[in-house]
């Protein structure tokens, strides 16, 4: 399998993965104070969303790179 089919098969995967999640969630720790034996830290979930456009991109993208031939 040719590295170009490799990135094709990557590319339509993640397009698909982005338009079934829509988003990526995860946690960034802001602050930590200590006050004794006590220690403290907030926490915050931060979510990254990903447009609808940007996976039908990606998808068109890798079938166009998997599907259309290459002239030699």
């Amino acid at each position: 399998m040719s590295a170009l089919k490799i990135v094709a098969i990557l590319l339509i995967a993640a397009g698909t993965i982005g338009l079934l999640y829509g988003g990526i969630t995860y946690t960034k720790t802001t602050h930590d104070a200590k006050l004794g034996p006590f220690e403290f830290s907030i926490k915050d979930k931060e979510t990254v969303n990903i447009p609808v456009w940007a996976g039908v991109v990606a998808i068109v993208a890798g079938g166009v790179l998997l599907f259309v031939p290459r002239k030699k």
